[in-house]
């Protein structure tokens, strides 16, 4: 038994470990997409896969390996020093640019025992995963308008890129053969997160030893399961449906349907996605890692700040999807915008469900959208590769209004600053500010979206994978919905979804969603 300073104690070491290696591998990247917009993600795993810290560092990264780990760690023969790299998303991944490192951590019971002793045993898992602008897709970014994963860049099963110590070069050729070698930078920026990862876990695990260290994860994990059932106790048991639609896959599939079921009971919550759409030729298809990972945040949301990030927190959640329905799509499905796009309408979908069962606690929708930009350019001087997403409004809630101009549920990156985008690529950025007046009406007001303006400085091409240009956030109690985001390339409007080869001077002008409104105005 640990008591409860000592658990709280030990819950603030681990998530510094992962917070450490967030530092670490910002520091130590080579591109703006990770030292400047921070995308990326620090967690920690038992020996069986199954999570019990993590940084405060993006939703649909965390939550899809939460969910996966377990299976994509199970019937390996793991070694000290090994890393493990993958990021197919039908085997743990959510998408080809966010490719994911595993290191295991071998340690011996305690540091007395490491005088006497060589044998260590597996004490568990230090896992990061990056977006990685490059990953050999023929389109600047990576982010194609694409039919089938096999556009999408290169598709890296589970494969040892360091074994025993020792780097694979044939691996770390099949995936920089294909790509521009910035990308081993950032590999090695991974690597390192995950060194550091292990250092730190082996030492506190010889220091606390044995007993204690796996006494304090059991703890963790009933801690946060006693949260979650108080959580679902306050939760009227009964079945809560709710539906929203896609605008669209960019490829004439339009008024793509996501539906969820919760069924409410006393000791958990089953969430089933029957009567999903089918998945679609274009790539906002997800595989049920990633709805999974936005179930889990819409839950998450509604727990104590205290709540730990451990696999006894989602423990009492079980989701389930038909197969090759839009959240639990096939190979060789493409799914660049499942990742981003249909994670955010699943967590729409959930909310609005946990609005039925307990109104007044949730929100009216946010932006509902990353807006997608990447851009670049192969057949030029200079080569380059450019992705960003753009933030919006937030929705508003019975506490207040919306928060304006930033990213939303599941992702929590940045946009990347001025300066730094001037400085690496062939871009100006000429107009950045708060889209005003775009936050649905309501007794509380939805936050305002973004103006985001690209200047081509000379000949590129980009691709944009947006949402929330047809289906405007939905407004609660009376609040109105927000304004749709926009699209234009000189001034003309563009699709939601579209890809466009440009020369020096054209300018993109993104217009993000505000959030809805909350409430009647004048209540």
């Amino acid at each position: 038994m640990v008591s409860t300073i000592d658990l709280a104690i030990f819950i603030s070491r681990v998530e510094s470990i992962c917070a450490e290696m967030g530092a670490i591998l910002r520091r130590a990247a080579f591109s703006p997409n990770i030292k400047d917009r921070l995308d990326f993600s620090c967690a920690l795993f038992d020996a069986n896969g199954q999570l019990f810290a993590q940084a405060a560092h993006i939703p649909v990264h965390l939550g899809s390996m939460a969910f996966a780990m377990e299976e994509i760690v199970k019937d390996i023969s793991w070694q000290k020093g090994d890393m493990l790299v993958l990021n197919d998303p039908f085997k743990g991944g959510t998408h080809l640019p966010d490719v994911t490192i595993i290191a295991p951590c071998f340690a011996h019971k305690s540091i007395q025992e490491s005088i006497r002793n060589d044998a260590e045993k597996l004490i568990g898992f230090v896992v990061n995963r990056a977006h990685h602008a490059n990953i050999g897709s023929e389109v600047p970014g990576s982010m194609p308008l694409s039919r089938s994963i096999i556009d999408e860049g290169v598709l890296i099963e589970p494969s040892f890129i360091v074994k025993g110590g020792e780097l694979d070069k044939s691996v770390l050729a099949y995936i920089t053969g294909c790509v521009d070698t910035d990308l081993t930078g950032d590999f090695a920026a991974q690597m390192s997160a995950n060194r550091t990862g292990v250092s730190r876990l082996t030492s506190l695990y010889e220091t606390t030893g044995s007993e204690n260290f796996d006494a304090a994860i059991v703890g963790t994990n009933l801690y946060g399961q006693r949260l979650a059932q108080n959580l679902i106790s306050q939760i009227p048991n009964g079945l809560y449906c709710f539906e929203d639609y896609m605008d669209d896959d960019g490829f004439g599939h339009e008024d793509v349907k996501i539906k969820a079921s919760l069924h409410v009971y006393d000791d958990g919550i089953d969430v089933d996605f029957t009567g999903t759409d089918e998945q679609v030729e274009g790539n906002i298809n997800c595989p049920l890692s990633v709805a999974a990972a936005a179930v889990y945040y819409a839950f998450r949301c509604l727990l104590p700040k205290e709540t730990p990030n451990c696999f006894g927190s989602y423990q009492l959640i079980s989701i389930s999807a038909p197969l090759s329905c839009l959240v639990n799509a096939q190979y060789p499905a493409a799914t660049s915008a499942g990742n981003v796009e249909t994670s955010m309408r699943i967590v729409d979908v959930i909310l609005g469900a946990l609005d039925k069962a307990i109104p007044g606690q949730i929100p009216a929708a946010s932006q509902g959208s990353m807006n997608n930009v990447a851009m670049g350019a192969r057949d030029t001087k200079l080569s380059w590769d450019y992705y960003e997403t753009i933030g919006g409004g937030m929705g508003a809630g019975a506490a207040g209004d919306g928060l304006s101009s930033l990213q939303c549920h599941m992702t929590n990156t940045l946009n990347t600053p001025i300066e730094s985008v001037e400085s690496h690529f062939p871009l100006r950025i000429s107009e950045y500010a708060i889209r005003r007046n775009v936050g649905g009406n309501g007794l509380f007001r939805g936050g305002d979206g973004i103006v985001r303006e690209f200047e081509f400085l000379d000949s590129a091409e980009f691709t944009i994978l947006s949402e929330r240009r047809k289906y405007q956030p939905w407004g609660l109690a009376g609040g109105e919905a927000a304004c749709s985001g926009v699209n234009y390339l000189d001034g003309e409007q563009l699709p939601a979804k579209c890809h466009r080869r440009v020369t020096s001077g054209q300018i993109l002008r993104i217009e993000t969603p505000g959030g809805g409104g909350y409430g009647k105005k004048g209540s």
